[in-house]
């Protein structure tokens, strides 16, 4: 993807997006597709390490305990696959999400997250499929657990191609990304227009996007009489590592056999190894964002593998690197933050993914092309209002 001079103040954009992380490309990419004219800057380089696009893989999944991220979890999916119709590029891996539970770590089974989020998935009519001790022993012999609960539908998503896939097809758009480029000043301009001044050039643009990330209350304050302040903070996975079974038993842990897991009671989540993208079982430990973890006997990535996986102790271990490291966006309420500025109706907000955002990218891009260039989106996004954050 090109970078260029900013456009001459009289080219005015319909769109110019701050943040090129996976949020800011994929609503440049929806906005793209309606003829809007669309540009973005990014301080930094597109799949940053500091940034969720960094690595290799994510989860995407519809399991959660508010039926509201269900459904729009699963709009997200169904965008994912739409995405992959538009470019030709296989994006997910579609491997099947399941939570797992084990009575010895958590006994009151009725109480764990993959209960109480089937629960959810059940109300809403969507399928899945529950094995017990025994059916976990047949399906899934590497796997020490009393519980269960499998969507079929979920997966991984592949980061290298999404990235390579958004830059291709924002290219072919004509939207130019500018990396590398810092925002120094926005003004009002009259009639409706907004000027950026970046260190790549001056824009001016009907409508603006703000999706960068810890960068969010920066670019919210060069807005004159803006009053609204993220509370953002930031986390990350405690630990991660990438675990390589001997070769007699490999098959065993590739997403042909082994879907994405999570033991999100004790803060624990899996990833199969996928041929072509990673070779090796990655298992991490973190804080867990929709349900607050209790005193375990799992207190590290080693603590999960013997106690549930004992056929990876003798694997090769090594913690992880080249993924999983950026910081997480966390807002104080552990909501999004999802729409318009208080006070402006032609600037937009988009932040505080908390870790699980990623799988939201295409809905989220779609919500926020909608509202800056179409006059509003189809989703009721209310929820997420950055209204709730004013701070006078």
């Amino acid at each position: 993807m090109s970078n260029g001079a900013g456009r001459e103040p009289d080219d005015v954009l319909d769109l110019l997006v701050v943040g090129g992380g996976v949020m800011g490309l994929f609503t440049a990419y929806h906005a793209s597709r309606t003829q809007a004219r669309v540009a973005v800057v990014e301080l930094g380089e597109i799949g940053d390490p500091l940034t969720a696009s960094f690595g290799r893989t994510r989860s995407y999944r519809r399991d959660y305990l508010e039926a509201g991220y269900t459904r729009f979890a699963d709009e997200a999916i169904r965008l994912w696959t739409e995405f992959e119709t538009a470019t030709g590029a296989d994006v997910l891996v579609r491997c099947g999400c399941m939570n797992i539970a084990n009575t010895k770590i958590t006994p009151d089974l009725d109480n764990t997250y993959a209960t109480l989020s089937t629960d959810v998935l059940k109300r809403l009519g969507i399928p899945v499929t529950s094995y017990d001790t025994e059916g976990i022993a047949a399906t899934y012999p590497f796997l020490q657990a009393d519980l269960g609960d499998l969507d079929p539908v979920g997966g991984l998503v592949d980061l290298r191609t999404v990235t390579a896939t958004l830059t291709k097809a924002l290219d072919e758009a004509g939207v130019v990304v500018h990396q590398k480029t810092s925002t120094t000043a926005i003004e009002q301009a009259g009639d409706g227009l907004v000027t950026v001044t970046t260190s790549s050039g001056v824009f001016v643009t009907r409508s603006l996007v703000i999706t960068a990330g810890h960068g969010t209350n920066g670019v919210l304050n060069l807005l004159p009489g803006n009053q609204l302040q993220v509370p953002i903070t930031k986390d990350r996975p405690s630990e991660a590592r990438y675990y390589t079974p001997p070769a007699e038993t490999r098959h065993l842990y590739t997403s042909e056999n082994m879907p994405v897991m999570a033991y999100l009671d004790t803060g624990i989540y899996l990833h199969p190894i996928v041929e072509g993208v990673i070779d090796a079982v990655k298992i991490g430990f973190y804080n867990p964002p929709d349900m607050p973890r209790g005193t375990t006997s799992i207190n590290s990535v080693g603590d999960f593998v013997e106690q549930c996986m004992p056929g990876l102790l003798e694997a090769e271990s090594v913690p992880v690197t080249d993924v999983d490291q950026c910081d997480y966006d966390l807002v104080a309420d552990d909501h999004f933050v999802l729409g318009d500025v208080p006070g402006f109706s032609n600037v937009f907000v988009g932040v505080g993914w908390r870790g699980t955002g990623y799988k939201y990218a295409p809905w989220v891009g779609r919500v926020l092309a909608e509202l800056s260039c179409q006059e509003g989106t189809v989703y009721d996004v209310a929820r997420f209002t950055p209204s709730r954050f004013v701070t006078a």
